[in-house]
């Protein structure tokens, strides 16, 4: 059986999102803010890049996030609160907040959308509910969307797309629930 491999050619390139590199905002909170991993349907519940034509979904050829959309998003979220400077504490499941409220998300889009002649465009979607842990009630939520220009039809011209439209959408959440809350 030597010889045999489950694997056909070099693994996927793997891209890491950046996301804001700061989170200007006037609004703070003593809160404290836990974000359970996001809900998405299982062609964003993966490690591949989603590339949408129309009404078709495929997946990017050889290129790859470093984990689960989900967790990425997750990781980037909490990254975006702690670059705000204006949270008391932000966190996910089991790291022992205690919690005020919770941040639930849902991923609709996360997706380079194309018009399959070489155009396209960066765009994310993401439903989110403000959650007051002492009740159970839902104090506010929103849908936030991102979109930015693909300059060029490669992994990395997509992943710099993506990462901008990220961007937009982590800003605006972090603004949004911190003046709500």
């Amino acid at each position: 059986m030597t010889g045999c491999s489950l694997f056909r050619g070099p693994p996927p390139e793997t891209f890491e999102l950046v996301g804001p590199s700061s989170v200007p905002t006037t609004s703070g909170t003593a809160a404290q803010i836990l974000i359970p991993e996001p809900s998405a349907l299982k062609t964003l519940d993966s490690e591949r890049i989603v590339v949408a034509t129309g009404p078709r979904l495929s997946y990017y050829p050889d290129a790859q996030w470093p984990d689960r959309m989900p967790k990425v998003y997750q990781a980037k979220a909490i990254e975006a609160f702690e670059k705000s400077k204006k949270a008391k504490a932000v966190g996910r499941p089991g790291e022992g907040l205690s919690i005020d409220y919770q941040l639930l998300t849902n991923i609709r889009s996360f997706e380079y959308r194309t018009d399959g002649a070489g155009g396209g465009f960066a765009h994310i979607e993401v439903t989110a509910k403000i959650m007051d842990d002492r009740n159970g009630r839902i104090v506010a939520v929103r849908t936030l969307t991102g979109d930015a220009a693909v300059h060029e039809d490669s992994a990395e011209g997509v992943v710099a797309g993506v990462d901008a439209a990220l961007s937009q959408v982590l800003i605006e959440l972090v603004r949004w629930t911190l003046g709500v809350i």
